[in-house]
């Protein structure tokens, strides 16, 4: 049997490994072992972020639309409550992005559905 020298493999899966830790600091972005770890730590930070990301954005959609249904007096709760009621298809997105870049469009789906 002949004889199998590894070099390129381990120097590949070593130059991977470095390149996903490009621009880490001491350590982690040039020693290998270290490196496995920042990027196993880093993974699980990005995992857990991108949930608290989304659980963000909606919390700021709500508060958008607080903030422009008080100067129409009325609540962000109530507001909801008469969409439901009126069986207006406009989700917490859309509101947000209505209140924030288009208010006279606002205003108008809040007057028609506070009537």
């Amino acid at each position: 049997m002949s004889r199998v020298k590894r070099g390129t493999t381990k120097n590949k899966r070593r130059k991977n490994v470095l390149a996903q830790v490009k621009g880490y600091r001491f350590d982690r972005g040039n020693k290998e072992k270290t490196a496995k770890v920042a990027i196993a730590h880093a993974g699980t930070h990005a995992f857990r972020d991108r949930k608290t990301k989304k659980r963000i954005a909606r919390a700021t959609w709500s508060l958008r639309i607080n903030a422009a249904a008080r100067p129409e007096g009325i609540s962000y709760s109530k507001l909801i409550g008469n969409l439901k009621k009126a069986n207006v298809g406009l989700d917490r997105k859309v509101l947000s992005t209505l209140a924030k870049d288009y208010p006279e469009i606002f205003t108008r789906v809040v007057k028609h559905v506070a009537q």
